[in-house]
């Protein structure tokens, strides 16, 4: 069973920063792209930022310059360090990853519990 943790979430003030982290554990073959996700209250989950597994990042138009996310594939992890935060970055953040489980079983979407980050003004 693939479980992926989360961890680094809280309060901070406007213009901090925060550092979030993943743990994937379990039965894992490989992880392909791993990432984050953000969600407000009253809106949908939004891309925040993907790495694959050679390291090629993308990142949506309101993390760009101010997050940076990164990996450690021999650990399964996934970081996302976020600087200058607003209050607009508070959510609920949401670790991802494209797994293969086992050998021969097909890859899926696999979630954190989500972590949550509070920007106050």
């Amino acid at each position: 069973q693939v479980q992926l943790v989360e961890s680094g979430g809280g309060l901070v003030q406007a213009g901090g920063s925060l550092r979030l982290s993943c743990a994937a554990s379990g039965s894992i073959v490989e992880i392909k792209t791993m990432g984050w996700y953000r969600q407000a209250p009253g809106k949908q989950r939004e891309l925040v930022a993907t790495i694959t597994r050679r390291g090629r990042t993308d990142y949506a138009s309101f993390a760009k310059g101010r997050f940076t996310t990164s990996r450690d594939n021999a650990k399964n992890t996934v970081n996302l360090q976020m600087n200058r935060l607003s209050p607009e970055d508070t959510a609920v953040y949401y670790c991802y990853a494209y797994i293969q489980p086992q050998w021969g079983t097909p890859w899926d979407d696999y979630w954190g519990q989500g972590t949550q980050v509070t920007v106050s003004s």
